[in-house]
């Protein structure tokens, strides 16, 4: 399994006591230094050509966002989201790394791998920031493997506790992606009910009420990988959002790590059916720095396991 990441991911810069902190990625590094994880494959996020974000945005969005990185300090794109010095290249690196992963895990180089980058990407729409998202990493990623590695189907999966409302923007028109997400209702940012199905019935949301739990998650997701299996994607890309923990702030849900390996082994096992077990996994949410620690190391471990 490979594991990219880059120091440049803790340059992006918010504001003090805002909850997506650079620490998040600290957090993760210190988990994944333990010797469980001592046969990674750990890479350096390359950083993408700018072009490769009009996979899905806007050329003028795309521009007027690099022209609003500040030479000092934080400019506001919304009262949640906001950019310092380091933001434009750590959201390059971070579309880079997923775009790489996808190449990596299609050439057979793994059969798995882990982009544990910030910014965010799955509430970014095609022409606006929001929810800490600057652009849609996963939906960019999902259109570079069909479109220039020549994928026919590939599915995303988002266990975020927010809707990636941003990711369901950007592929509503893309009949060849599938895109399931689990996530709380009502919460940020209030879309996600079950009848929003895309243009070709190719979305699949599954929210849960506050206060969910594992065994809710499960019954939600379990049909919901049966239609993932029926659509027989070959790729599955994954927006792993850890804050439908317990013990995160800015989610109702109760999840606890051993949630979250099951709901990675199952999409593991998926994979395994599907296309070889090509799974690249990317970090969305999770803001409770220990619960997101133990969570990514729950899923990455599960992840592993398929290696042998």
């Amino acid at each position: 399994m490979i594991l990219f990441t880059h120091p440049a991911g803790q340059r992006h810069l918010n504001p003090p006591g805002h909850p997506e902190c650079a620490e998040r990625l600290a957090a993760i590094a210190g988990a994944l230094a333990a010797p469980a994880f001592a046969a990674l494959d750990r890479r350096e996020a390359p950083l993408a050509d700018p072009d490769e974000l009009l996979r899905c945005h806007d050329r003028a969005y795309r521009d007027a966002i690099r022209a609003a990185v500040p030479e000092t300090g934080w400019v506001q794109l919304d009262p949640d989201t906001a950019m310092s010095p380091g933001s434009w290249e750590a959201a390059l690196r971070a579309v880079g790394a997923a775009e790489a992963a996808v190449e990596a895990v299609i050439a057979g180089e793994a059969r798995s791998a882990f982009v544990a980058m910030r910014p965010p990407g799955h509430h970014a729409e095609r022409r606006r920031a929001m929810g800490f998202c600057l652009f849609g990493t996963v939906s960019i990623a999902a259109r570079y493997a069909l479109d220039r590695l020549g994928l026919s189907r590939v599915a995303v999966l988002d266990f975020d506790v927010h809707h990636g409302n941003g990711t369901q923007d950007l592929l509503w028109e893309e009949k060849r992606a599938m895109f399931v997400s689990s996530h709380q209702m009502p919460l940020y940012p209030g879309t996600g009910a079950a009848d929003e199905t895309g243009a070709h019935g190719q979305i699949v949301n599954l929210p849960l009420r506050p206060g969910s739990d594992g065994a809710a998650m499960r019954a939600v997701w379990g049909p919901a990988l049966d239609r993932v299996r029926a659509f027989g994607p070959e790729l599955v890309l994954v927006s792993a959002g850890f804050d439908a923990h317990r013990a995160d702030p800015l989610g109702g849900l109760v999840w606890t790590e051993a949630d979250f390996a099951w709901l990675t082994a199952a999409i593991r096992d998926l994979a395994a059916d599907c296309c070889a077990g090509r799974v690249v996994s990317c970090l969305e949410g999770g803001y409770d720095l220990a619960a997101l620690a133990a969570s990514v190391a729950a899923h990455v471990g599960a992840l592993m396991e398929q290696d042998g």
